[in-house]
C-alpha cells in the first residue's frame, strides 16, 4: 500500500519525545503500534541530531510490522539524511516547495495550522500533503499557544471535507483525550494527534486501542467515511 493510501487511511497520530527518560522507547512503540497507532513523530526540542536519529531507527523498526509511518518533525535535512517518509512542518519551518526537494518521490509534507488563513494556505499549497488543526485543548506541549478550540476543527471540516477524497486529509491536535475525543469527532474530525494521551497512559496499547475504537466507530457510522475509505484502498492518490 503507497504512503498516500496509508496516508489517507490514517486515523490516530501520535506525536512523542525519544523517551529518554523512561528508556523504553522501543518497547513504548511497539505497544502504541498494536493498539492501532498509524503514524509516529518524534518531536523533541533541542535535541542532538545523533540521538534524533537513532530514535528516528528505533521508530523505524517499530513501525515496519504494521505498516507504520515514521515522521521528522522541523528538520528538512534530518529528514533528508533519515530519507523519512513523512516530515512534519510548523508555520516557521520554512518553504514546503524547498522541503520537498529534500525527501524522496513519494515523501509526505505536513503543516501546522493554527487559524482559519493557515487552514486555507495549507489547503492550497501544492507541496503540503496533510495539516494538522490545533492546538483544540490547552496543552503544556505548546504552552505559547493559545487554544483554538473547536471552531477551528469546525472550520477545517468545512474547507477540507473529511469524506472527499479530493480533498487534503487533516487531523486534529492540542490536548486530545478520551474524556474529549468524542467532542472533537462531533465537530468534524475523523483523524486525531495526541500526546499525552498515550505517553502518560499506564498501557499505552490499551489506550491506543481505545482511542482507535472511537475514530473506527467514526468513520464506520459515517457513510462518507465509509465511500471514502474504500476509493482511498483502491488507489486514490494525494492531490500534488
Amino acid at each position: 500500500m503507497g504512503l498516500d493510501v496509508r496516508l489517507r487511511l490514517a486515523r490516530l497520530y501520535l506525536c512523542t519525545d525519544a523517551r529518554e527518560e523512561q528508556g523504553d522507547l522501543a518497547e513504548f512503540l511497539a505497544a502504541v503500534f498494536a493498539g492501532g497507532v498509524d503514524i509516529v513523530q518524534i518531536r523533541q526540542k533541542n535535541m542532538d541530531p545523533a540521538a534524533e536519529l537513532a530514535a528516528l531507527e528505533v521508530a523505524r523498526e517499530a513501525a515496519r510490522p504494521h505498516h507504520g509511518i515514521v515522521c521528522v518533525n522541523d528538520s528538512p535535512a534530518l529528514a533528508e539524511t533519515f530519507q523519512s517518509d513523512m516530515l512534519h512542518l510548523g508555520q516557521d519551518d520554512g518553504s514546503a516547495h524547498r522541503a520537498r526537494k529534500r525527501l524522496h518521490p513519494w515523501g509526505i509534507i505536513g503543516r501546522s495550522t493554527h487559524e482559519p488563513r493557515q487552514v486555507d494556505r495549507a489547503i492550497g499549497d501544492r507541496d503540503v500533503d496533510y495539516f494538522a488543526v490545533g492546538p483544540v485543548y490547552a496543552t503544556p506541549t505548546k504552552p505559547d499557544y493559545v487554544p483554538v478550540g473547536l471552531d477551528l476543527v469546525r472550520y477545517a471540516a468545512g474547507a477540507a471535507p473529511v469524506g472527499v477524497l479530493a480533498a487534503k486529509p487533516w487531523f486534529a491536535i492540542g490536548g486530545i483525550t478520551l474524556d474529549n475525543i468524542d467532542e472533537v469527532i462531533a465537530a468534524g474530525a475523523r483523524r486525531v494527534c495526541v500526546v499525552r494521551a498515550l505517553t502518560r497512559a499506564s498501557d499505552p496499547q490499551d489506550a491506543a486501542a481505545r482511542l482507535r475504537a472511537r475514530l473506527q466507530e467514526a468513520w464506520q457510522s459515517d457513510p462518507a467515511m465509509e465511500a471514502y475509505a474504500f476509493q482511498a484502498a483502491a488507489g486514490g492518490g494525494l492531490p500534488r
